[in-house]
């Protein structure tokens, strides 16, 4: 670089990030460290608490770097609470760190970058940004590290600031190599472990989150096969999800998973494993990356959920915001509310939400 370009540094007080700080401050940019508060609720391991805000402006104090919290509560409420509570409201199952990517740390992250004159902004995510030729534009990618790829949690971000995006740890293919950095260069947060599960949830129990946050109460209804037959009663279908066996406490000839929930009629449905397997599935709230349209029929591989293996499948477009996706072999647990992504080898192509 011929000057020192300004980049804004998303820090959640953790080793990824601050291990970020560190190699871009070396790579020559001027680095300003910024801290989301998106939650009055405190959790030793949520990425969002006062002690995480405070451990990342001590690593920016080592590194001699500016460091902000900013007060992003509200957004955090519209774009990322309200969303998660809706869909356990309509029986699906969301995934609100696909939200809080694309609104907060790439969407308000964003328009606070360009407020302080920061060419780019950066995160510690696990992926990778490049030019494509065969799409002629910067694409999101595969990060090297594949037990900590995060691409498919990042497809819904805006491909128009794809090139104004770092990863500074997109080329290390193992998590050990990030806290060996930071501790060679004594930054505290090297031992300390990784976020779980959802920030704003105390114990992991969004049951009990949504009884007292939102008042939402579960109301019993009927468990029954795809036939109709009534075989039991549930608690509240906001308690279920697709592929759900433990918990259904009923006895039948053969193990049962959850299939379907039908919350019109406040219904589970339920049905044998073979029944969880599907080939084709439809979503909505679709945000292309790599391609602006679907033209015909495409192949791709496809995730339906963050941890499942991709899968060869044909994807076309059904009207201008909704794919039918066609697996060559049967998925299992097919679940409305979480994002299918598809993939050009490494390349993201896009992806939507599974209705």
């Amino acid at each position: 670089m011929s000057k020192k370009e300004k980049v804004l540094l998303g820090m959640s007080g953790g080793v990824d990030s601050s291990v970020s700080a560190l190699l871009l401050k070396k790579q020559g940019y001027d680095v300003i460290g910024i801290t989301m508060k998106l939650w009055d609720e405190e959790r030793e391991d949520s990425c969002c608490n006062e002690e995480s805000a405070y451990d990342a402006k001590r690593v920016c104090d080592i590194l001699n770097i500016p460091h902000y919290s900013i007060n992003f509560k509200d957004e955090f409420k519209k774009y990322v609470i309200d969303d998660f509570i809706s869909c356990y409201i309509d029986g699906k199952t969301p995934n609100p760190c696909i939200e809080c990517n694309k609104y907060l740390k790439f969407g308000k992250m964003y328009n606070m970058a360009n407020e302080l004159g920061c060419k780019y902004i950066a995160t510690g995510h696990y992926a990778r940004i490049d030019y494509s030729k065969k799409y002629d534009r910067y694409v999101l990618m595969k990060s090297s590290s594949i037990k900590k790829d995060q691409s498919y949690v990042l497809y819904n971000i805006d491909k128009n600031i794809l090139p104004y995006i770092l990863f500074p740890l997109s080329n290390y293919e193992d998590k050990s190599i990030i806290r060996k950095i930071a501790k060679e260069n004594g930054l505290k947060v090297a031992s300390k472990s990784d976020s779980q599960d959802i920030c704003f949830i105390p114990d992991n129990d969004y049951i009990k989150f949504l009884s007292t946050y939102a008042n939402i109460k579960s109301k019993k209804g009927n468990i029954k096969l795809k036939t109709g037959e009534n075989i039991g009663k549930h608690d509240g279908y906001i308690r279920y999800t697709i592929g759900q066996r433990r918990g259904l406490g009923i006895s039948y000839k053969e193990p049962l998973y959850v299939t379907n929930i039908d919350k019109d009629n406040n219904e589970v449905i339920v049905g044998t494993k073979d029944e969880l397997y599907l080939d084709t599935l439809y979503a909505n709230n679709i945000n292309l990356q790599a391609i602006d349209s679907i033209q015909g029929d495409l192949r791709v591989k496809a995730k339906i959920r963050y941890s499942a293996k991709e899968a060869s499948a044909t994807i076309s477009m059904v009207d201008s915001d909704k794919i039918k996706v066609v697996f060559d072999e049967k998925q299992r647990a097919i679940t409305p509310g979480q994002s299918i992504v598809f993939y050009d080898e490494d390349i993201v192509i896009g992806g939507g939400k599974i209705i």
